[in-house]
């Protein structure tokens, strides 16, 4: 695939664009074959790829996604998403769940922590409770009995697959969030609804009525 080419336009071999472009040949390849970023002409005879002076910008907004750890197909919504405006929002909702993901294995790794050091139960009495008002949202949610050793592993998992199903929701539009209905703790199994913030709430029902909730 290639793209079309103003004939005075500079070309760039794919050596100079990738030292332009801080791209490596081989990402530059791998980036052309999964359509993410196609030369703008292909040599029919020797198969060497050249590639437009205007790409650069594009190929350094990839670059910079993926020091961000993006998979390829987020980075693909982002550049191809039209405007900076839509970009941006792009970029904030994978973040937003990037953020939640961390939250979600800082929150384990301290129970292990405690676990492991045999200070799990001096932890329970170090929590501060705090009433916040919050605005109206429409969230996606899943629920589970659960006790306090698989609390974390099961935050984490949950908000993940929640977040894949905001894909379809019009992407996260908010921190996550837990909601405790009852204790959770070594004996008392709550239960706990792990919730996701989403944008568009006819997507939402039709998701939840998908999965009978």
């Amino acid at each position: 695939m290639t793209e079309n080419v103003d004939v005075d336009e500079e070309l760039l071999s794919i050596g100079a664009f990738a030292a332009r472009s801080r791209l490596s040949a081989k990402a530059l390849r791998l980036y052309d074959r999964l359509g993410l970023l196609a030369p703008a002409r292909v040599d029919a005879d020797t198969g060497y790829r050249y590639y437009r002076a205007g790409q650069v910008e594009r190929a350094r907004l990839v670059a910079l996604l993926r020091q961000l750890d993006m998979p390829l197909a987020r980075i693909a919504e982002v550049v191809d998403a039209g405007d900076g405006a839509a970009q941006a929002s792009r970029l904030d909702a994978y973040w937003a769940e990037v953020e939640a993901r961390h939250a979600a294995q800082r929150t384990l790794a301290d129970y292990l922590r405690g676990r492991l050091s045999g200070r799990s139960l001096e932890m329970y009495g170090k929590f501060t409770v705090e009433t916040v008002d919050v605005p109206e949202q429409v969230v996606i949610t899943e629920s589970r009995h659960i006790l306090a050793d698989e609390l974390p592993a099961w935050i984490g998992a949950s908000l993940g697959r929640l977040e894949e199903g905001a894909r379809a929701c019009g992407g996260v539009s908010g921190s996550p969030f837990v909601v405790y209905h009852s204790e959770v703790s070594v004996e008392s199994d709550g239960p706990a609804e792990a919730c996701v913030p989403v944008a568009d709430e006819a997507a939402a029902r039709a998701w939840a009525a998908e999965r009978g909730r």
